[in-house]
């Protein structure tokens, strides 16, 4: 009875969630400052929205549909969740690294809980997120958009920014654990990253785009996004935020849960 006391006793410990979380999170943060290169070249594309496409179409500012506000003013948010969205649905890129090169079984052999990988992955992307969105807002100062919403609604932005990104991040997570193709994921993703941001009022007023493109911008998260998002910078929310930012709360909530099955198919697929 003693020595199977004192072996008990004796048997490590296991980390908790938080631990495991804060563990798979420190490597992909040490791998994103190794390759720090892919988060800032990816800054290159809002940098010429910003600073070229707000300036060739400046002149549409003038428009009533803007509301008095210059072009760059209306394009910065826009710019801002697109970036969020491009950024997010290359997030599953690294879980096919992972698995192509075996670190992924090492993981799922380990003691570390699914749901630890997962989060710790997500708040790294989300991490490089928040980055990218502060210089993409620092690029539309510097190109002459203003905030009148303080720096809380640069908070607001920044919130809703998250929320589009978990909801694409993880997506991208569970895509890449499905398919285990690079290719697979890629093409997917350049087949719903451009209609989203087209058939939404990134760029572009409502009012001022064919009715068919109004009706599906309505049930577009990307429009929900961008409209919450242009509000906390501006000060003038949407009649329709409360609703919209439940609608992103609950598709972030259901990438989550998507992710995490996804994670354990593939586990029991191996």
């Amino acid at each position: 009875m003693t020595s199977l006391t004192l072996s008990v006793q004796s048997a490590p410990a296991r980390a908790d969630w938080f631990t495991q979380t804060a563990q798979v999170l420190r490597r992909w943060m040490i791998s994103s400052l190794r390759q720090a290169w892919g988060p800032v070249m990816s800054l290159i594309q809002p940098i010429i929205w910003i600073l070229l496409f707000g300036q060739v179409f400046s002149s549409l500012g003038a428009l009533p549909q803007f509301g008095g506000a210059g072009y760059i003013d209306y394009l910065v948010p826009g710019i801002l969740m697109m970036t969020v969205l491009y950024s997010g649905a290359w997030a599953g890129t690294g879980y096919i690294d992972d698995i192509n090169s075996g670190v992924m079984d090492q993981y799922l052999t380990s003691p570390v809980r699914r749901s630890a990988i997962i989060t710790g992955q997500l708040g790294q992307q989300l991490i490089i997120n928040i980055a990218q969105s502060l210089v993409v807002l620092g690029i539309g100062w510097l190109g002459g958009a203003r905030y009148p919403g303080g720096v809380g609604g640069m908070l607001v932005a920044l919130g809703i920014a998250t929320l589009l990104a978990t909801i694409f991040c993880c997506a991208s997570t569970a895509v890449a654990l499905i398919s285990r193709s690079q290719i697979a994921l890629i093409s997917l993703s350049q087949l719903i990253v451009l209609p989203a941001t087209f058939l939404s009022t990134t760029m572009m007023p409502a009012e001022l785009m064919p009715q068919w493109v109004q009706d599906v911008s309505r049930w577009n998260p990307m429009t929900w996004a961008v409209e919450l998002g242009r509000g906390g910078l501006t000060g003038v929310y949407p009649a329709a935020g409360w609703w919209q930012a439940g609608g992103l709360t609950v598709l972030a909530a259901l990438a989550f849960v998507w992710a995490l099955r996804s994670i354990r198919a593939y586990q029991r697929s191996i």
